[in-house]
């Protein structure tokens, strides 16, 4: 197994509020976290780091996350308490009204895979060279989509294709959506912020993820190589985890 994350600034944002790690505990199990900041004053990177910084510490104190059952609430509640700690901050700090994250997490053990997410950060699996969206953004157009109202292709380029319906720090209370792959013949994890997906096309991402020619490292920055050759106009943020070396995915 060889996992690698990065994240990038891009070429318009004058700084990074993107947060992104893999963590492994003493039995084996990885934790995966990518987050997309938001808000003005650098505070968007803020909340950002705070998601990150206190899951990842949670995750590292445990030596075994336990059932599916137990990974499921220690994520609900752990990120329930990181959404407090958030808007306790955004409170005591004028400048910081409005700083929020979105997240996405994959929780991989030996016997299961869950995926986590709030707001537009995606979750995918890839099999046999294809990738698998496992996640659902949490944007106006994708509810529009849902609701029949907006096509596939209309969503890409709506003006407020990018407006959230949901994020850590942005209420009182919040629910992480929890999806569970049941297929465990995947070959791949990848994570990412949407200045990844809104640059690339899936195609794009999975041609530079199976060239067998280049390392895991090569292909991460390639792809990131690849957003700022396009306007890199937002920061990108990749978390990479490969599972079967001999796949089209190492």
């Amino acid at each position: 197994m060889k996992s690698f994350y990065l994240t990038d600034t891009g070429k318009v944002r004058t700084h990074n509020e993107d947060s992104v790690t893999i963590l492994k505990n003493a039995s084996g199990e990885y934790l995966m976290i990518v987050c997309d900041g938001m808000g003005g004053h650098r505070k968007g990177e803020v909340a950002s780091s705070m998601a990150i910084t206190a899951l990842g510490s949670r995750f590292n104190k445990i030596s075994s996350i336990g059932s599916k059952l137990d990974a499921v609430n220690w994520l609900n509640d752990n990120v329930s308490e990181i959404n407090k700690s958030i808007l306790e901050y955004a409170n005591s700090n004028p400048d910081s009204v409005g700083m929020g994250t979105t997240i996405v997490v994959a929780l991989l053990t030996h016997d299961y895979l869950i995926f986590g997410n709030i707001g537009d950060s995606s979750g995918f699996v890839m099999k046999n060279g294809v990738l698998h969206k496992v996640t659902k953004d949490h944007t106006l157009v994708n509810l529009l989509v849902q609701a029949g109202n907006l096509t596939e292709e209309e969503a890409k380029f709506h003006p407020k294709r990018n407006v959230l319906m949901k994020a850590l720090g942005a209420a009182n209370t919040v629910e992480l959506d929890i999806f569970d792959v049941v297929d465990m013949t995947f070959d791949a994890i990848l994570l990412c912020s949407d200045g990844l997906t809104n640059m690339l096309t899936k195609e794009q991402i999975e041609k530079v993820l199976n060239d067998q020619e280049l390392e895991i490292e090569e292909k991460v920055s390639k792809l990131i190589r690849k957003c700022n050759a396009r306007g890199g106009t937002d920061n990108i943020s990749i978390a990479y985890l490969v599972i079967n070396e001999g796949s089209n995915a190492s």
